[in-house]
This record gives C-alpha cells, structure tokens and sequence, in this order.
C-alpha cells in the first residue's frame, strides 16, 4: 500500500549460502489491506547442501525499487543479482554474478580488511542499465550492470577472435557493424570507487531521496557522500568521545528518509534511534527527537544492554513509520510518537528461557564465589 513496508515480497537468509523467497497473499492475491495476510514459501536460491565454505554465507540481501531485482552479498566479496521470472509468479532466476570486493591488507594498521559485503544499496532505475552500491568494512564501489544484445564485428587489423591480421593480407577498407548476439551477456563494471574515509568497520550505507547524495555510517561516524565526488565527504555524526574509555555505545545502522532528503536516522548499541535534521546544522550531534523504549526495571538483567543493541532499521514507504529490530524483537515505531513503539513483535522467544537459565548460572556461581571468601575471613 501506499504507507506502508512492502509486504509482497520477503526474503529469508540463513547462515548458509541460501536465500528463501516469500510472497504475501491474501483471499484475493496478494494484498495488505484486511487481516488475511498470509506468508507461503516461494523458492529457495542457493545451494542446500550442509557442507560449504565460509565465504559462501550471505551477509546481506537487497530487493531494488520495483522488485524486479533481487541483490545477494556474501562473504566472499561476490554479488549475485536474480532477476523475477516473467511467466512464473513469484520465481527469480539468475541474472549476473560478478566479483565486487577483494580482501585488502592495511600495512599502516597491520589489518586485514575481509572483503565481506556488509550492505547493498540499489539506486533508482533511471533507463536500462542497473546501478547499485556495494560496501565492505572500508571501500564503497558503486557498480553499473547492464545488457549486452550486439557486439561489434569487421575490424581492419583485428579478426573476430582478436588476433592481429597480417597488414599484407588486407586488400580492402572495413567498417565495423554491430551483429546481434545470441545470447544475452550481462556486464557489471566498476564506476566509482569511495574509500579513506572510515577509520572503523562501515555496517549501513543510504541512498537519499534526491538520488545523488547517499550515506555511509561505521561504528562512530556517519558520512555524507555525493555520488560524483569520490575524493570528499561531509562528517555529520561523530560520538567520539576524547577519551576513549567514556565510550558508551556505538553507530549500527544509519537510513534517509525515503520523502525528505533532509531527515536521517541512526540507531545505536544501547536500543535507541536518533532523528536528525540536516537542515538545523551541518554537524547533527544534535537530534532532533530520539525513539526509545522505556526500561522495565522487573525485567532487566545482564544481558539487556546486550539484546536491546538495534541491528537494522528501516522506513516505511510514506515514511511514517520506521521499523527496527533488536535480539529479541522487531518494533514499529510512529514518527510522531517517540516515547514507545506501537507495535512490538516477539522472535527467538525460545532464547528468553536461556537467557534467564543463564542469569541463574551467574548468580549461584557469584554465590559460590562469595561464599568462598567469606569462609577465607571466617577461617
């Protein structure tokens, strides 16, 4: 609908090299309006054998604009893009797989970089060819993919195959003319490579709404990026603290608004999502409202800072609602109420008895451990 996320379609990863495809139906194909909506498995992509590498592991997906396509990054640095099957509903196939990242090593530092893709950004669709951002924890490529349907043939020095002809045996002029292909070739070539900018781990790029400036956030700081411009960028977030040791959470998502190209968001370790407004001042440590939900104190133990630490967040499409998620849950929150999200939807409910069977564990072993002192003074 119109305000609302995308619920068509859905893609499930696993920790292997697997991606399931979801669609959404209702009594009357698919739709969101009543309370009929149902989820039903579409497809898996990717193999289902137990024994794979580790740099097969998808790290992220990314549907683009339209649905048409559909972006896989994993931890060996590839994209593999699937394209929606025409004839068969609810079907992607294949499109193009290309290298994007490459492992690094920072002499300065002493630091090997993975080439693990940490995020995927579509740009919108502005003819045939497809643009996209890819990130790894300190490189941003912006990629071009597009179709080849003709190749050019009928060159004077070179035959088809690219050998040199011998300059005796050519006794006439040609002209080159395109020939169609056969079969349908897909390119992805490097436009724009983006990098010295971070000085630690990038988790979250974001493309914004007026399609030439994008954000990129690592765990401090959060850069303003042109699309043109590959050797500057503009800081509008930074908690570094001085002194490193005040520290006390760190950056773990960053989005725009998907309407407002003034309005950003970030989340943070400790479960709470700023609201910036780029038009109030260049550097936003300011925010301009902050979402965050109330602490139960019944509830709290060791593991709430943990498991309150936000992963990913996400707007809606009207751009009224934002959607977050945490260890243990995924929150709806309304833009206009920061106090508590209105929706709150439970996941990994069977990891709650864990947790408290091991706040158990620590407390008897603490209690064991005092005891043991007391006995030393006693004694």
């Amino acid at each position: 609908n119109s305000c609302g996320i995308n619920a068509e379609y859905g893609v499930n990863v696993s920790s292997k090299l697997r991606a399931k495809v979801y669609m959404a139906t209702g009594a009357n194909g698919p739709s969101i309006a009543n309370n009929d909506l149902q989820w039903y498995f579409s497809q898996v992509k990717g193999t289902v054998e137990e024994d794979i590498t580790d740099a097969d592991i998808i790290s992220t997906v990314q549907f683009n604009h339209d649905g048409e396509f559909l972006a896989t990054g994993d931890k060996g640095g590839r994209v593999v893009i699937f394209q929606k099957d025409l004839g068969v509903k609810g079907e992607y196939s294949v499109y193009s797989t290309f290298q994007s990242h490459e492992p690094q090593f920072d002499y300065l530092k002493s630091l090997e970089i993975e080439e693990k893709i940490n995020q995927i950004q579509w740009l919108k669709r502005q003819n045939n060819n497809l643009f996209l951002l890819s990130t790894n924890d300190k490189t941003i490529k912006l990629w071009k993919v597009s179709e080849r349907r003709y190749k050019l043939e009928g060159f004077n020095l070179y035959d088809e195959y690219g050998v040199p002809r011998d300059t005796r045996s050519i006794s006439r002029l040609r002209i080159p003319e395109l020939v169609p292909i056969n079969e349908l070739t897909v390119e992805a070539t490097p436009k724009k490579l983006y990098d010295k900018a971070h000085m630690y781990h990038i988790n979250s790029i974001s493309l914004n709404s007026d399609d030439v400036t994008y954000l990129s956030a690592d765990d401090l700081r959060i850069n303003l990026w042109h699309l043109d411009s590959t050797n500057e960028c503009y800081n509008v977030v930074d908690i570094k603290p001085v002194n490193m040791e005040e520290l006390t959470e760190v950056i773990t998502a960053a989005k725009f608004h998907p309407q407002h190209c003034n309005y950003f968001v970030y989340s943070s370790s400790k479960g709470t999502i700023r609201l910036c407004d780029m038009r109030a001042q260049a550097l936003c440590d300011q925010h301009s409202k902050m979402f965050e939900e109330p602490e139960d104190s019944s509830t709290k133990s060791f593991f709430s800072e943990i498991i309150s630490s936000i992963s990913d967040v996400k707007f809606s499409s009207c751009g009224r609602y934002m959607v977050s998620r945490d260890y243990l849950t995924v929150k709806l929150w309304d833009l206009n109420m920061d106090s508590r999200p209105i929706e709150t939807y439970n996941v990994h409910e069977y990891l709650r008895s864990s947790f408290a069977l091991f706040m158990k564990m620590i407390v008897y072993s603490t209690s064991l451990k005092l005891y043991g002192e007391v006995l030393q003074i006693l004694y």
